[in-house]
């Protein structure tokens, strides 16, 4: 089985191939004579049209040729046109609205009413719409560069403006860009305008937000970047660069982003990541030694973690965890939890790529990209973190709290017991949509049971069925001790 690396772009759809390649059916020679027999000004006046059309399907998986509409050949003019804004950085995200429907809510008509039906509106229905009795249903296609947690901070964008997303179609391209497709409801009549604007200001929001807040932070950690020596680089994510280096004689990681690089997300989740560590210490928390926050290079700084993820340990290295060393590595996640839960810190992106260990095997949370203070209502809507490992109620965008990062513990959890990834046959997209409806990885064979016990326990899907981090250690500490009293005894 071929291994599933952590760190790709969530929009990445399954297996690339060229669309129609096995199919025996060209669907980019329909779409080029569906718009040359409806007179499109773009098929008319552009002599190369096929050979473009011809590139742009390429350029995707084959499954974005199985979802595209023949009927509504226009669409993928629409689709060339978002990729080809998204190559310039100041038209970036590119995005367009587009009214889809009516949905009728009335169980006994049965039918929607759809927009290239304009004209032709039975009156009764027309007379009914301001009444509840239909909701508009929108598609909002956003094109950028691809890239990890992508498909995530989409939804959460139009999640926050008060959209219900019904469908997602998320392409990737071979050269690095996302076409992502949403269908929604939640905005309360066909006109786009209004909700293309509102898109907008959500976008310009985050802009405005991450400028203030770089500009905002207070200077007591700051460092004086001539002493900091950069070493090999040693990873990338979606918030830049990092690097071993060192920094006063101490071996040190150095995530980089580099001004000129910059976009509104990474300098939102660079300047939450501080602002968490900043406030923690703890021997099960990556320590924080200090950061650059002024052009033209923004940097974080961690003392470096010799041992590598969890992730690489068990998926690249192959280590098989005996149960003593199983039990000693998930007690270090949930000290470390505790510990962040009991500061009213959620991480949201609890995984064994961010869990670290140091010489001494001693596992430190990390990444504080997406975590979040708790507010003060105590539930959070937005949906954040990595597919393979969330919760259910992120999933549905359901009102959420501490107990997100009992559920991927959990997954962690059963990654420690089988050293698999979780949901490994399925995309990311995949998984999520299985676990919202109550999927959940294989019980391992041979696992103990009351480890069993616990992991199944913290993946209830009902938050409050979840134990506390504080409960989980109290079991596994006792059956840690039970392990090494059985180990004398032998």
């Amino acid at each position: 089985m071929e291994l599933i690396e952590e760190g790709v772009g969530e929009s990445s759809s399954p297996p690339r191939g060229i669309a129609g390649e096995d199919s025996g059916y060209d669907v980019k020679n329909d779409i080029y004579l569906r718009l040359v027999e409806s007179g499109n000004p773009e098929a008319v006046s552009n002599p190369g049209l096929r050979d473009q059309l011809e590139v742009h399907f390429n350029r995707l998986p084959t499954s974005y040729a199985v979802d595209i509409n023949v009927d509504r050949a226009e669409e993928v003019l629409l689709h060339q046109k978002l990729l080809a804004d998204a190559k310039d950085p100041e038209k970036r995200p590119a995005f367009r609205v587009r009214f889809l429907m009516l949905e009728d809510l009335n169980l006994d008509a049965g039918k929607n009413i759809e927009n290239n039906e304009v004209g032709r509106y039975p009156m009764d229905a027309l007379s009914v719409r301001d009444d509840g009795a239909y909701i508009p249903i929108h598609e909002i296609i956003f094109s950028t560069v691809d890239k990890p947690k992508l498909l995530s901070q989409l939804s959460a964008l139009l999640s926050d403006i008060g959209l219900n997303i019904r469908e997602a179609h998320v392409f990737s391209t071979t050269d690095g860009y996302s076409l992502d497709v949403f269908v929604v409801d939640g905005w309360p009549d066909e006109e786009t305008d209004g909700l293309q604007q509102k898109i907008q200001a959500a976008i310009a929001n985050v802009t405005g937000s991450s400028i203030r807040a770089i500009q905002s932070i207070p200077g007591d950690w700051e460092i004086d970047r001539r002493l900091l020596k950069l070493g090999e680089k040693i990873g990338c994510g979606s918030c830049g660069h990092l690097y071993r280096g060192s920094y006063l004689g101490q071996d040190v990681a150095i995530k980089i982003l580099r001004s000129e690089h910059l976009n509104e997300t990474m300098r939102v989740e660079f300047i939450q990541e501080l602002m968490i560590l900043r406030e923690v210490l703890h021997k099960n928390v990556v320590r924080f030694v200090g950061a650059c926050t002024k052009p033209p290079q923004f940097c974080i700084v961690t003392e470096y973690m010799h041992g590598g993820s969890l992730y690489d340990y068990l998926h690249k290295q192959k280590n098989i965890l005996e149960a003593p060393l199983l039990f000693k590595f998930a007690l270090d996640v949930c000290k470390g939890m505790e510990y962040l839960h009991q500061k009213g810190i959620i991480h949201r992106d609890l995984k064994t790529a961010n869990l670290l260990m140091d010489n001494n095997q001693i596992v430190k949370v990390a990444d504080f990209g997406v975590a979040r203070f708790q507010n003060q209502g105590g539930v959070m809507t937005a949906e954040t973190g990595t597919y393979r490992w969330m919760a259910p109620e992120v999933i549905n965008h359901q009102p959420y709290d501490l107990k997100v990062d009992v559920f991927s513990f959990a997954i962690v959890l059963w990654e420690l017991a089988t050293s698999k990834i979780p949901y490994d046959s399925m995309t990311p997209l995949q998984a999520a949509l299985g676990v919202r409806q109550g999927l959940r990885p294989d019980l391992p064979d041979n696992m103990h049971p009351k480890l069993l016990d616990i992991m199944q326990r913290c993946w209830e899907t009902v938050p409050a069925l979840r134990p506390s981090f504080s409960e989980i250690i109290v079991d596994l500490e006792a059956l840690l001790q039970q392990t090494r009293v059985c180990l004398l005894l032998l």
